[in-house]
C-alpha cells in the first residue's frame, strides 16, 4: 500500500513540477479588466520539458502515509533539446482518502525565478494547470500558469501562460 501511494504521490508531484524556464514561444497582449484604470500586459507562451533526475519520499510522523509526509522532486528543465534551467518540487500531503498534496514549486532560469503552487487532488487527472504566484528578475510580477501533460514517469511537457 505504501509503495502504490507513493507511486500515486510521485505522479501527482511530477504533474506538479511542471512549472517553467525560458524562451518565449509566442507573445500575445492582453488587456486586464475593463475599466479606464486597465494596464497592458504581456503574457508569453512558451513550451518546456522537464526530466526528473532526484526524488524522495519522506516519512514523517506515523509510520506509513499519513498527514505532513512529503514527496520532494528535482528536475532538469529544457528546450530544443538544450538544459536551460530546473525545478524544484515539495509536495505535502493535507488530507487523506482521498488524498490532497499541498505543492510548491521554483523554476530556477537564466532570468530569474519563477513560483507555482496548487492543491493537487488523487489520482490526478491527464493534465493540471498550476498557478503561478511571483517570481524574481524579470519573473518578478509573473502570474498566469502552467499547463502540464505527463510524457512517461519521469518526463513532463510544459506549457506556460505568463504574464508580467
Amino acid at each position: 500500500m505504501i509503495k502504490n501511494n507513493v507511486r500515486r504521490l510521485s505522479a501527482a508531484a511530477g504533474l506538479a513540477v511542471g512549472l517553467l524556464a525560458v524562451g518565449s514561444l509566442a507573445s500575445v497582449a492582453a488587456f486586464a479588466g475593463t475599466d479606464a484604470s486597465d494596464t497592458r500586459h504581456d503574457t508569453e507562451i512558451f513550451q518546456l520539458i522537464a526530466k526528473q533526475t532526484q526524488a524522495e519520499a519522506i516519512d514523517h510522523g506515523k509510520k506509513g502515509l499519513s498527514l505532513g509526509d512529503e514527496r520532494t522532486v528535482f528536475e532538469d528543465v529544457y528546450r530544443d533539446g538544450k538544459k536551460i534551467g530546473d525545478h524544484s518540487v515539495v509536495c505535502t500531503y493535507v488530507h487523506l482518502a482521498p488524498d490532497a498534496l499541498q505543492c510548491v514549486g521554483t523554476f530556477s532560469l537564466p532570468d530569474g525565478q519563477i513560483n507555482a503552487q496548487a492543491l493537487l487532488h488523487l489520482p490526478a487527472g491527464p493534465s493540471i494547470d498550476i498557478p503561478i504566484n511571483g517570481g524574481s528578475g524579470a519573473y518578478g510580477t509573473a502570474h498566469g500558469y502552467v499547463h502540464t501533460v505527463p510524457a512517461g514517469e519521469t518526463e513532463r511537457h510544459l506549457t506556460f501562460h505568463v504574464t508580467r
